[in-house]
C-alpha cells in the first residue's frame, strides 16, 4: 500500500516530467514571471519571484511586502535543486520521509534550503538548465504557485 508520502513525492516527480519546455527565451521567463506576479496579486499575497537559465538572470522581481530575506531563501532554495535536479519542495518532503535534511547530505545550510519554491528550469530532452523561484509564503505555497502558472502556460501552448 503506497503512503501519502510516497504518492506525493510522484504526485511532485510527475510535475518535474510534465512541466517541461521544448524552448524557453528571455520572453518566456518575463512572461511566466509576470504570471506568478499576477497570481500572487489575484491572491492578495506578496513574494518575491526570480528566474534564473544558465547562470543567466532573466526575471527578479519583488512585490512590497518581500525584504532581502526572500531573495536569500531565494538562492538557498536555488542551491537545493542545482544539487539534487528535483523541485526544492521534493527534496524537503524527500527528507521529511526520510529524516535527512541538507546538513546531512554534507551541505551547508547558509547556502542550501529544501523548502518549497525553487521549481527546476527543464527543457525536453536536455534537463535542468535553470530554475524559478519563489520567496514570500509557506514554502508547499511558494511551489504550488509556481507549478500552477506552469500547468496554465504549458497547457496553453
Amino acid at each position: 500500500m503506497m503512503t501519502n508520502i510516497q504518492a506525493e513525492l510522484e504526485r511532485l516527480l510527475k510535475q518535474e516530467q510534465d512541466l517541461q519546455f521544448t524552448t524557453f527565451t528571455n520572453e518566456t521567463a518575463f512572461e511566466i514571471g509576470t504570471r506568478i506576479i499576477q497570481k500572487a496579486q489575484q491572491e492578495q499575497k506578496a513574494i518575491a519571484v526570480t528566474i534564473v537559465r544558465n547562470g543567466e538572470l532573466l526575471f527578479h522581481t519583488k512585490m512590497n511586502g518581500t525584504t532581502a530575506d526572500n531573495d536569500l531563501w531565494i538562492k538557498r532554495k536555488q542551491g537545493v535543486v542545482h544539487h539534487f535536479g528535483h523541485s526544492s519542495y521534493y527534496m524537503h518532503v524527500k527528507f521529511k520521509a526520510e529524516g535527512g535534511s541538507v546538513e546531512g547530505a554534507c551541505l551547508d545550510p547558509k547556502q542550501y534550503a529544501a523548502e518549497g519554491g525553487s521549481f527546476p528550469l527543464l527543457i525536453k530532452n536536455v534537463g535542468v538548465v535553470g530554475t524559478i523561484s519563489a520567496s514570500g509564503l509557506p514554502g508547499d505555497q511558494d511551489h504550488q504557485i509556481i507549478a500552477s502558472v506552469l500547468e496554465e502556460y504549458l497547457g496553453a501552448q
